[in-house]
């Protein structure tokens, strides 16, 4: 605390606090919507993982550097004429890092192609995924298994991620992996499942050459069921499933090697994301992190900065923070919050709001309708395990609008967890449970303070 400050008094909440009974820290700040004065402010040294609260920030990022109206466009590009619908030349897939681009796009786009009279190509078919920097995962410090990890490029396809499902038989399981959407579900090779009789662990992985390959404890599966693996290899994925949906259409291709250097040769087909306001709408509904990411590292390469990783991504947006937003110490790692090393005070969260609040209010709108007692909550919530967060507006009819951020984090008991379990550690949920009603007692509150 700087000199001359007083401390100050928690007397008045630290009934909601003890209650709790959360361990580790907690820590809170709630401003005034209007003036950005604090009314009441707890823990204020306090530095916590946001985890997906992370998102708010992304999110007012990059609606500031690419603008709400901003799209990702997925290209079929021919380098050489087409005659008599043969394209003379190579057909290329080219990305621009379109998070939410699926089976059912890449279908669509091999339709339109038939459908404007090609039927062959001379050449092969090659993809251009430079766009963002192919990275392996977006943070090494997880379980194999989660599909909320998956790796990132220029071309994404299904969140990255393939769908494993089991149906039982009277020998056993008929299993299936596939790139699944609602129209497209075609079978990938660059993916496999072998089930193995053993009781632990439920999933092991291993890196091959030609494919990941994945083992599953027949024990563990019940009855029918499915589940996200996550795809390592976004491009060897995508190449894959591009084949096939391909020869689906009358479209036999020849694959080839990536391209480097700038793409060349008529458009034939493009595909444009939704626009950039209602991607980030269901980023911040369902936390997505791929989305989170991607157009993280899109809007810092917007500012000029080529990153290499998402920790440099991140570092630009922490001083774009402090430059527009007047944070003082923001330190996420990455876009989505799933990294631990983020760290970001209650105060510098609520500085952020507040200052997406003055500056057009395009955040606002997009966050979800939290679930509380106190009507007009909108608010992103954040969850690792034994971390919770909770950050956003509270419209307080004939009272004062609010911004608040809420951390709490039993940081010794996270460190404690084993990777492998970390997907759903012992304690773990009644712990979040326990934070988030803290949460739910603070909003209704400040509520009242400010009525």
């Amino acid at each position: 605390m700087p000199r001359g400050e007083k401390a100050e008094e928690p007397a008045a909440f630290a009934g909601l606090i003890e209650k709790a009974g959360l361990g580790g820290a907690v820590t809170f700040a709630v401003a005034d919507a209007e003036t950005g004065e604090f009314i009441e402010r707890y823990n204020r040294e306090a530095r916590l993982p946001p985890a997906s609260v992370a998102k708010a920030a992304t999110a007012y990022y990059a609606l500031e550097r690419l603008g709400p109206g901003f799209r990702f466009e997925t290209r079929l590009r021919a380098t050489g004429p087409v005659t008599n619908g043969r394209i003379e030349g190579d057909l290329v897939l080219e990305g621009s890092g379109d998070p939410t681009f699926d089976s059912d796009d890449l279908g669509d786009m091999f339709k339109a192609l038939k459908e404007a009279g090609v039927h062959a190509v001379a050449g092969q078919f090659r993809i251009k995924p430079d766009a963002l920097p192919a990275l392996p995962w977006i943070d090494p410090d997880q379980p194999v298994q989660v599909a909320y990890n998956p790796a990132i490029s220029g071309l994404n396809l299904n969140f990255n991620r393939v769908h494993f499902e089991w149906t039982k038989a009277k020998d056993g399981y008929d299993i299936t992996m596939q790139a699944r959407a609602l129209r497209y579900r075609p079978a990938v090779s660059v993916a496999t499942m072998a089930l193995e009789d053993r009781r632990s662990p439920v999933y092991t992985y291993e890196k091959a050459p030609e494919a990941d390959r994945w083992t599953v404890a027949q024990r563990a599966l019940g009855n029918d069921g499915a589940r996200w693996l996550p795809i390592s290899r976004p491009e060897a994925y995508i190449r894959d499933v591009s084949l096939t949906i391909a020869r689906s259409h009358g479209l036999v291709l020849k694959p080839g090697p990536n391209v480097a250097g700038p793409a060349t040769g008529e458009v034939l087909v493009t595909h444009a994301s939704r626009p950039l306001d209602e991607m980030l709408t269901g980023m911040l509904r369902y936390s997505t992190n791929l989305t989170a990411e991607t157009v993280g590292l899109t809007a810092s390469m917007a500012g000029g900065v080529r990153p290499a990783s998402l920790i440099r991504s991140a570092r630009e947006m922490n001083r774009w923070l402090g430059d527009v937003c007047g944070t003082r110490a923001t330190g996420f790692v990455d876009h989505s919050g799933l990294g631990y090393g983020s760290r970001v005070s209650a105060e510098d969260m609520v500085r952020i709001l507040l200052n997406a609040r003055e500056r057009g209010d395009r955040l606002k709108p997009l966050l979800r309708d939290f679930r509380s007692n106190i009507p007009g909550v909108k608010a992103k919530t954040g969850t690792l395990n034994f971390v919770s967060g909770l950050a956003g507006y509270i419209d307080v009819p004939r009272g004062r609008d609010l911004v608040f951020a809420i951390f709490t984090g039993d940081l010794a008991r996270r460190d404690a967890v084993e990777v492998a379990l970390r997907e759903r550690p012992p304690g773990s949920r009644p712990w979040a449970r326990r934070s988030r009603g803290m949460q739910q007692d603070l909003i209704a509150r400040w509520a009242s303070l400010a009525a």
